[in-house]
């Protein structure tokens, strides 16, 4: 547990991406129904991941790295997210479900990286 288990595109133009990394890399991508932003689980032939709709404006070249974010999974969302929390952390997207599969939602560490949360839930939703 507490350990990296997917990551995540975020795209300005997800019909683009897809194509890219389709052609580059054969990933296959399924779109998920029910989500609050356009989502497309990523199969690869490790980690898998996902393509989502970027939520913000594209970051400018020359404002430094801008790459794609990583989830943990935990044991529990809630206890996770406070120690974030607590610890000096902020939400980014606060707690959603992906029905069926698990709770996630996003944070910004101390030097403002994003990252993701997972639980892993049958019964989310």
């Amino acid at each position: 547990m507490n350990h990296i288990v997917f990551f995540e595109i975020q795209s300005s133009q997800p019909e683009r991406d897809i194509a890219f990394y389709q052609s580059v890399f054969n990933w296959t991508f399924e779109r998920q129904a029910g989500l609050p932003i356009e989502y497309y689980m990523i199969t690869t032939d490790g980690i898998d991941g996902a393509l989502l709709q970027r939520p913000t404006k594209t970051p400018p070249t020359e404002y430094g790295t801008n790459a794609y974010a990583c989830v943990i999974e935990v044991r529990d969302f809630e206890a996770s997210a406070k120690k974030i929390l607590d610890n000096g952390g902020q939400i980014a997207l606060a707690k959603f479900a992906i029905p069926g599969y698990a709770w996630q939602g996003y944070f910004i560490d101390p030097d403002n990286n994003v990252f993701g949360i997972r639980q892993l839930d049958q019964k989310a939703g």
